[in-house]
Formats: structure tokens, sequence, C-alpha cells
């Protein structure tokens, strides 16, 4: 004789509802994951570009750098030969 709760293919009301909310659950966790992932790589590109755009200013600022520092130079050069002509005068 086999009792209705221990066949296997017979399942109380209770349990399909569980299964529907875990099958829920997990859909809803299998969209978050795709949605993280999606996430990842837009960051992962923009990193990269931010990099980039990181390295190519950090080039610029010493550029920037050595052509003021040559200007420092000129300008101090100019000031000495001014006091020097003032010094003969």
């Amino acid at each position: 004789m086999t009792y209705p709760d221990t066949n296997p293919q017979i399942e109380p009301n209770g349990m399909d509802n569980e299964r529907t909310k875990l099958a829920d659950e997990l859909k809803k966790l299998e969209t978050r994951v795709d949605d993280l992932l999606l996430t990842c790589g837009s960051l992962r590109e923009e990193n990269k570009s931010l990099r980039r755009k990181q390295a190519a200013l950090t080039g610029e600022c010493a550029a920037l750098l050595e052509k003021n520092e040559r200007a420092r130079s000129r300008v101090e050069a100019m000031i000495a030969r001014l006091k020097s002509m003032e010094a003969e005068a």
C-alpha cells in the first residue's frame, strides 16, 4: 500500500508554492548576476579609458613643467643682464 505523501510524483500544494518561490528567487538572482556582469564590463572599459587619459595628462603636465622651467631660466637670465647693464651705467 502506498500513501500519497510518500509518492515522489505527488506533491502537496505547499511544495509547489515553495518551488515556485525558489524558482522566482533563482531567476531574480540570475538577472542580478547578469546585471552585475554588465556593470563590471562597463566599469572595466571606463577604467581603461581613465587610465589612458591620466597617462596623457601626466605627460602633458611634465611637458608644461619643463616649459615653465625654461621660461623661468630665461627670465632670470634677462634680470641678471639688466642688473649688469644697470651697474655699468
